[in-house]
């Protein structure tokens, strides 16, 4: 396969992942608002401007008891009560009830989606069943369900994988140190630690670590299982040293590199419990990074940032999923997908956060009434422009990593 279809195809596979990440993340604002009959007025595919209309959903049925509105003005010329009249009014009529529910759009722009409610902006204070009519509990709730649901996705593609079988690790030996408890048990360059009194290990990051299991274990006998050079599986017992300075191992052996041997499998409640903790590791890994990155911006802004934009992710993603295989692939989705609840739950306009910050700052009485609707989307206005910066920002770095380039 060429270079060329390999780009174009981790190019899709970036969009069809990026784009299924953000609308998983909106459909879960799109259904908590239908729970709590706030209108939804469109949910979008993409972003616009707008390809097609998909279709129009039906009226809510909290709308059964709506008043009926007005009819419109007949056209000029237009004589009332005669046919055309009738026409015209009874298809005003259709429009009317059909505006009411939600519209579904194809747009052109082929990343995620988006959910427009009836005033989400705040400026609505005459339709009941808007957002700015709702309680703080219910939308504070849809802002939230949006994080709630990458969170969960992460989780699934986490025990997921660990109900298909995970990649096991394997500690291929490239040294036998001589007088060792290695040699002494007849293991030679080539041979493969694959466990450790029965303990597979995953090929995923995480904090198993064969080689600090061995430290740990030092001065105690262990049954390691071993693939030899000629490819023979054998469980050799050994008793381990206790290492006399911080460089000599346990074991004896050096010059270790990672191979994949098979797979680890778990059962149902297993895998269960190893999503939870990936998914907490992951957020957790996720923070640290966020604060490495804004030290690193405050201190050295000319330096390439320890983080990635979209460009050098696609560049991540395609390196994985040609050198690493799907099951890599469908692992950096589920971080990817908990970098975006993590990212959206900041207090920074005009995230998910930052609305909520606002949200909660006009509760307060006396104090949220100085803010005005202008100042509101103001403050989203320049929250957006600072968003869009810095992922200029980031990208021209990417860009450089990527041409090889010294960064700027």
């Amino acid at each position: 396969m060429t270079s060329a279809i390999q780009s174009l195809i981790t190019i899709v596979l970036f969009i069809v992942m990026l784009g299924g990440l953000v609308l998983i993340h909106e459909l879960g604002h799109f259904i908590t608002a239908r729970w709590a009959k706030v209108r939804v007025l469109e949910f979008g595919i993409g972003f616009p401007p707008r390809a097609r209309v998909i279709g129009r959903g039906k009226p809510p049925k909290y709308d059964a008891d709506r008043p009926v509105p007005a009819p419109p003005a007949l056209p000029e010329g237009m004589e009332p009560g005669s046919p055309e009249a009738e026409v015209f009014l009874r298809s005003a009529a259709e429009t009317e009830e059909a505006s009411r529910g939600t519209l579904y759009s194809l747009n052109w722009l082929p990343i995620g989606g988006f959910v427009k409610m009836e005033g989400e902006d705040g400026d609505d204070a005459t339709d009941p069943h808007s957002f700015s009519r709702a309680s703080l509990p219910v939308r504070m709730g849809i802002l939230i369900a949006g994080v709630t649901m990458n969170l969960l996705l992460a989780f699934v593609i986490f025990t997921g994988i660990a109900l298909v079988g995970e990649p096991a690790l394997g500690v291929k030996i490239g040294l036998v140190v001589p007088g060792s408890p290695a040699a002494e048990v007849g293991l030679a360059t080539g041979d493969t630690l694959v466990s450790i009194n029965g303990t597979v290990y995953s090929a995923l990051p995480g904090p198993q670590d064969p080689v600090a299991d061995l430290r740990a274990l030092a001065g105690q006998t262990v049954t390691l299982g071993i693939i030899h050079a000629n490819g023979t599986p054998e469980d050799i017992v050994v008793t381990l040293r206790v290492p006399a300075t911080p460089q000599q191992g346990a074991l004896g052996i050096g010059k270790l590199s990672a191979t994949q041997v098979g797979t680890v499998s778990y059962s149902p409640a297993e895998a269960v419990a190893v999503g939870a903790r990936r998914t907490v590791d992951a957020f957790g890994m996720i923070l640290a990074g966020l604060a490495n990155l804004g030290h690193s911006i405050i201190t050295n802004p000319t330096v390439a940032p320890p983080a990635s934009g979209p460009v050098g992710i696609a560049a991540q993603l395609g390196t994985v999923l040609w050198d690493f295989g799907p099951i890599y692939v469908l692992y950096m989705a589920a971080l990817l997908s908990a970098n975006l609840a993590l990212v959206n739950i900041l207090p920074f306009p005009p995230l998910d956060g930052g609305r909520m910050l606002v949200i909660l700052l006009k509760s307060i009485p006396r104090f949220g009434k100085r803010i005005s609707l202008r100042a509101e989307q103001l403050t989203y206005a320049v929250g957006f422009v600072a968003l869009f910066t810095f992922l200029i920002w980031i990208t021209v770095f990417d860009v450089a990593r990527q041409l090889g380039g010294p960064t700027p």
